[in-house]
């Protein structure tokens, strides 16, 4: 039979990506990947480089998927974060990795945080672009809609990173029955916080239009 490249690559990616999600960077083994993917190590190397750039190629992909995958709606704002819920609770994976990530990699800049940043950028101003933070000056709606964001994010992410505690802080009995109740929690929290305050919220207090 022939040597089919492209499936040898996909077995190393798919097996490296359950091994880094495991045991992070610094854990994971070369050697374990190459026998789970049914490869050699030569061959890992040949493809990727070294574990670091397959452990970056791995998160790099992970982060497109989700991005290609969902989308945050400035219209259907709560309905988009239950399907990023969903989503994420389908992929356990991408959370870890990221975990694996600021744990091992620090502060330092990685290969694709321009990409990254961008990516982050566009979904910002598509908030904006919804109306996110009406009654605030551009950049200040900016600025609000960033923090919305990652607001977002952590809402969502932390469920997973700490599923253990959140099941005792519930006091649920099961993983499940936590993560059903959060993601109700999590969709309302968002419809409250994406609600732009009229005029008179906007206004400070104490100041009505007499002055």
């Amino acid at each position: 039979m022939a040597y089919d490249a492209e499936d040898t690559r996909r077995r190393i990616f798919d097996a490296a990506a359950a091994e880094f999600a495991e045991h992070g960077l610094a854990g994971a083994r070369v050697s374990r990947i190459a026998a789970a993917a049914r490869a050699n190590k030569q061959a890992i190397y040949l493809y990727y480089g070294s574990k670091e750039k397959l452990f970056a190629a791995i998160l790099r992909a992970k982060l497109e998927e989700v991005r290609v995958s969902i989308s945050l709606d400035p219209d259907a704002l709560a309905e988009s974060v239950g399907q990023i819920f969903d989503w994420y609770q389908e992929h356990p994976e991408l959370i870890r990795l990221v975990l694996w990530e600021a744990l091992e990699a620090g502060g330092a800049p990685e290969e694709n945080e321009r990409g990254r940043r961008e990516g982050f950028r566009e979904k910002a101003h598509q908030l904006v672009d919804g109306g996110t933070a009406g009654h605030l000056p551009r950049d200040a709606r900016v600025r609000a809609a960033q923090d919305l964001l990652f607001t977002i994010m952590g809402l969502i992410a932390w469920n997973f990173a700490v599923p253990r505690m959140c099941r005792l802080v519930l006091d649920e009995e099961t993983d499940q029955a936590a993560l059903a109740r959060r993601r109700r929690t999590v969709i309302e929290s968002v419809r409250r916080l994406a609600t732009t305050p009229d005029a008179s919220e906007a206004e400070p207090r104490g100041q009505g239009p007499g002055g």
